[in-house]
């Protein structure tokens, strides 16, 4: 897909399509906005024939010269998951499309998360014999303090938000393991690569950066789901806990990265997903990579 410098960076998609109307993601969009935008946005990012938004739920695998990394672990086969009918009891190729990319299980050495989301978490388990086991035996799982903590607390207490806990099925087995590795927001993971905290969307969600020389990536996560969001980044999904931080993230990203030459790779956007902010009037849009 690409490089930065000596790390490949390629990707494994679990499901792409149509996702949600787009007034149920965005609560606050509109009408006008898009029919202004249709231009760029369909067929790519929005399906015209249902007007739903286009998701792509995937991981990133980075290969270095020493390590094989993979970045957020999508939903995961035969979870239970009865109030999400797009996520519920999956039996998806995950692994075997893994495979084909080259890497088997017992390949990675390190699971990073950006967020611990239904969607980030999935595979980081497999069910074998009734139970919950790590799927990359190998690997350490890296997770956010912050996040763990908060997610932990709402798994003691209970309570739900705007997303499932599935803390006991895809974080609890890992740590019972002893595989977890529980690290700060702005963890230095090498030279050239790190994480910087991104709140808003999840109380612990983070960003990863890839740099080498002049190369520069940065692995989005969700702070941003869709590009409708460059156009307005003041829309935040129904899955975020805090829309109003989620908001000063988003636009902090934005501002910062527009019309510079930092790859953007979202957890989210349409395939080929990565490629660069520009400005576009008093707004901004994405450019996919290999359509520059």
């Amino acid at each position: 897909m690409f490089n930065i410098g000596n790390i490949k960076v390629s990707r494994v998609v679990e499901s792409e399509g149509p996702f949600a109307p787009i007034d149920v993601f965005f609560p606050d969009v509109e009408r006008e906005v898009i029919e202004a935008n249709r231009d760029w946005l369909m067929p790519r990012f929005i399906d015209p024939a249902t007007e739903m938004i286009i998701l792509n739920i995937q991981s990133y695998v980075l290969r270095t010269a020493h390590h094989t990394i993979l970045v957020d672990t999508c939903v995961g086969n035969h979870k239970e998951r009865p109030g999400r009918a797009s996520f519920h009891q999956l039996n998806l190729p995950y692994l075997a499309d893994l495979a084909a990319a080259g890497v088997q299980p017992e390949d990675v050495d390190f699971v990073m998360c950006t967020h611990l989301h239904i969607d980030h978490v999935g595979w980081n388990t497999k069910l074998v014999d009734g139970r919950w086991v790590p799927t990359f035996p190998n690997a350490k799982y890296i997770f956010g303090r912050t996040e763990y903590e908060f997610w932990e607390q709402r798994h003691i207490d209970g309570t739900q938000g705007p997303v499932p806990n599935v803390y006991d099925d895809s974080v609890l087995p890992v740590m019972e393991a002893g595989q977890a590795v529980l690290v700060d927001m702005d963890h230095q993971i090498d030279d050239n690569m790190w994480f910087e905290p991104a709140p808003g969307h999840t109380a612990g969600n983070m960003i990863l950066h890839l740099q080498a020389g002049d190369d520069r990536a940065v692995l989005s996560g969700d702070v941003m789901h869709h590009p409708l969001q460059l156009i307005r980044p003041e829309w935040s999904s129904r899955a975020c806990e805090d829309p109003v931080q989620s908001t000063v993230t988003r636009r902090a990203l934005i501002e910062r990265y527009a019309d510079t030459d930092t790859l953007i790779a979202p957890a989210h956007f349409a395939s080929p997903t990565a490629g660069h902010i520009i400005r576009r009037g008093d707004a901004f849009a994405f450019r996919l990579l290999g359509e520059e």
